[in-house]
């Protein structure tokens, strides 16, 4: 432990009073989304669990944390194998049920997966030309690649997408070459396109690949009224509460379509839509100016890190949050398709808030040890 006194004037107090006011969208959100449920005090109480686990990780130097990243990737891939050896909840094997909570090791195994690729990272970086072959590439993409093959077979595309973000984020960071980048572009592309020949003219293979419920996502986020009573329920009816808000709201907790029951799942997933039924176009704004401020603040903490390990691991982070951001919010108002993405703290959920207050610790960490302050 080496905390002293003279960090707290390099805490980013900012980031921090963000947390807070994500802290009263969510139990705004939560409290407005169904008449059934009362989870905003449960959400606080995270909230407050998850502040404690930040200021721990406040009281020890990153990097001292960070020679322990490859114990803790072993420990989170132990607990994604073990967690597909579980009950199913609604159809996935997901969660660990520990009596009165539940876990899902894939919201830590984020965090875990951008400290070790953060660490990875800094070791290339002392070379003189790091990623000059495409073979260099190959422990990234399994660093990556183990944890979401994993998520995926649980099944969970949504947690699954997250690591692409990441990935790319801390590509992009970490120097890798624009001819990497456009082979890894024309693999992908050669992908969708195969797929694309699948659909057309083996539609059995097709679907043997893609499943049905994905496919369905895609066709009914383009065209949900397809299917209006079933599965495009859920966009048309996002797309009905935004709307109804109009400018400044139907106010808090006098919102219709989700308290009604009409948006499933509104304190997770649709929570935006809540938000923006309540409170309106000001308060669905205020709510993303919020979000843009906390990634300013991260680039800027980034930016100004002391070493590369601290740059990579806050820019692996942002790519993560910007990812599921955007999705989640684009979902509600059919700019991406449908996921199981919820809204970084604002959604219902112990194991994805406490995860992601602890990730913005190490933010805040890397931040307070930036430089080396004067007239010590």
């Amino acid at each position: 432990m080496d905390f002293e006194s003279k960090y707290l004037k390099t805490l980013d107090w900012i980031l921090v009073l963000i947390l807070f006011g994500f802290a009263g969208y969510s139990y705004l959100g939560i409290s407005g989304a169904s008449p059934n449920l009362s989870l905003e005090g449960t959400q606080l109480v995270y909230y407050a669990i998850g502040f404690v686990f930040l200021m721990i990780v406040l009281l020890f130097d990153y990097n001292l944390i960070g020679n322990f990243v490859y114990i803790f990737y072993g420990i989170g891939v132990v607990l994604l194998i073990g967690v597909l050896f579980t009950e199913p909840v609604n159809n996935t094997t997901s969660w660990y049920n520990l009596g009165p909570i539940s876990f899902q090791p894939a919201e830590p195994m984020k965090m875990i997966t951008i400290m070790t690729l953060a660490k990875y990272f800094a070791k290339k970086s002392e070379e003189e030309q790091p990623f000059r072959k495409i073979y260099e590439l190959f422990p990234i993409f399994v660093i990556v690649g183990i944890p979401t093959m994993l998520i995926l077979i649980q099944p969970d595309l949504g947690n699954a997408l997250v690591f692409s973000g990441i990935l790319i984020s801390m590509m992009i960071v970490g120097g890798i070459r624009g001819r990497h980048f456009a082979l890894l572009a024309g693999l992908g592309g050669s992908f969708f396109g195969f797929l694309t020949y699948l659909y057309q003219f083996k539609e059995n293979l097709f679907f043997k690949l893609v499943k049905p419920y994905q496919w369905d996502r895609i066709e009914y986020w383009l065209h949900p009224e397809l299917d209006a009573g079933n599965k495009g329920f859920q966009l048309i009816q996002s797309l009905i509460a935004i709307g109804s808000g109009q400018l400044t709201g139907k106010g808090m907790n006098a919102g219709t379509q989700a308290k009604f029951g009409w948006v499933p799942v509104g304190e997770s997933d649709f929570i935006f839509t809540v938000i923006a039924e309540e409170l309106g176009f000001l308060g669905g704004s205020l709510l993303i100016f919020l979000f843009f401020l906390m990634i300013y603040r991260m680039v800027r903490i980034a930016m100004d890190a002391k070493d590369p390990f601290g740059a990579y691991l806050v820019s692996g982070v942002i790519g993560m949050f910007v990812f599921q951001i955007f999705e989640n919010v684009g979902m509600t108002i059919q700019l991406m398709p449908i996921t199981g993405i919820t809204l970084p703290f604002i959604s219902y959920g112990g194991s994805s808030l406490v995860t992601n207050l602890v990730i913005v610790g190490l933010v805040l960490n890397v931040g307070m040890r930036r430089k080396t302050l004067m007239f010590d």
